[in-house]
């Protein structure tokens, strides 16, 4: 149990520390330069993770699930990335991350239908999801009020974005649960892999490939923002996937919420962007719903929770193999 909390706290304090050092980087070229092509950024990105992926010494020989796991895995993982990047040209900066943070309710919804999951919260984990997601609502609405980049295209398209999110996170944790010896690494590897040729179709389409090369080369400075946010999402990614293994998706989507709160608040204290009184209330809000979560309760149970055994195979708390199951 030790090893286990370490674990969980090593990787919180990982993603949430180079979260922060990313923000103002990724916000600098989306909506100051207005750079904003999501499917192009998450291509460039993708083959980062794969260099930084065989720096870290692992091989495909090292899989222990065949390929065809990953491949919706790796459409929704894809098509999150891109349409998520691309709404920044709709939207500004706080916007999108209070859409994102919204997740935490359909990645609840989703989780009881996933095969192999099945998921069940008590009735008090919904009521702090919704006080969550009232709290964002407002919060964008008093977004739009104060910022001009803000769209109905946007929305649709970080909608589309939360829509995909509901699958991967249970995606992801149904892998773990059905494979515990699938390791973080692999999965990121076989879904970068997997999930780069699900990038072509839309750069083609949308013509974003042929706009984006000649921006990018225009101002190539572009490419080394690129690479420094795919080194900070990279070890974000190891630290849910680890939070992910052990906790749980819906969890795991409260965790990166307290932490996309502080990264908003560093965005408006480096951009000196304006604060309302309805800005504090969804704050607010977000708080409390934070804090219902984090109150000392019964953990969530899973379908079926009879015996130790389903515990173990359901991911519903921290065991043994789950502590010595190396993270990467």
């Amino acid at each position: 149990m030790h090893v286990g909390h370490m674990m969980h706290i090593t990787a919180l304090r990982a993603f949430h520390l180079v979260s922060q050092l990313n923000t103002p980087f990724t916000e600098y070229v989306y909506n100051r330069l207005q750079f904003s092509y999501g499917w192009y950024f998450t291509f460039v990105q993708g083959f980062v993770y794969l260099f930084l992926i065989y720096l870290q010494g692992f091989t495909s020989k090292q899989m222990v699930n065949p390929w065809k796991t990953y491949v919706k895995l790796s459409a929704v993982l894809m098509g999150s990335h891109g349409l998520t990047k691309g709404s920044l040209a709709f939207l500004n900066y706080p916007a999108q991350i209070m859409f994102k943070s919204t997740k935490v309710l359909p990645v609840m919804i989703m989780g009881a239908f996933i095969p192999g999951l099945r998921r069940k919260y008590p009735l008090h984990e919904y009521i702090s999801a919704i006080l969550l997601v009232v709290g964002l609502i407002l919060f964008t609405l008093a977004d739009a009020q104060t910022s001009p980049n803000f769209s109905v295209i946007g929305v649709i398209m970080i909608s589309g974005a939360l829509v995909m999110d509901s699958f991967l996170g249970n995606l992801q944790e149904a892998i773990f649960t059905m494979n515990p010896e699938t390791t973080q690494m692999e999965m990121l590897f076989c879904s970068t892999v997997v999930g780069l040729p699900f990038l072509i179709p839309p750069m083609l389409f949308t013509g974003e490939l042929f706009k984006a090369w000649a921006s990018c080369s225009q101002h190539p400075y572009v490419y080394g923002v690129l690479v420094f946010e795919a080194m900070a999402t990279f070890i974000g990614q190891v630290s849910v996937l680890s939070l992910i293994a052990i906790f749980g998706a819906a969890t795991t989507a409260m965790i990166t919420t307290a932490r996309k709160a502080v990264t908003l608040l560093l965005s408006y204290l480096i951009f000196t962007k304006p604060l309302t009184e309805q800005h504090g209330s969804g704050l607010l809000l977000i708080a409390m719903g934070i804090t219902l979560k984090m109150l000392p309760e019964n953990k969530p149970t899973t379908t079926p929770p009879k015996s130790t055994n389903d515990e173990q195979e359901f991911g519903t708390m921290p065991t043994h193999d789950d502590e010595t199951r190396p993270l990467v």
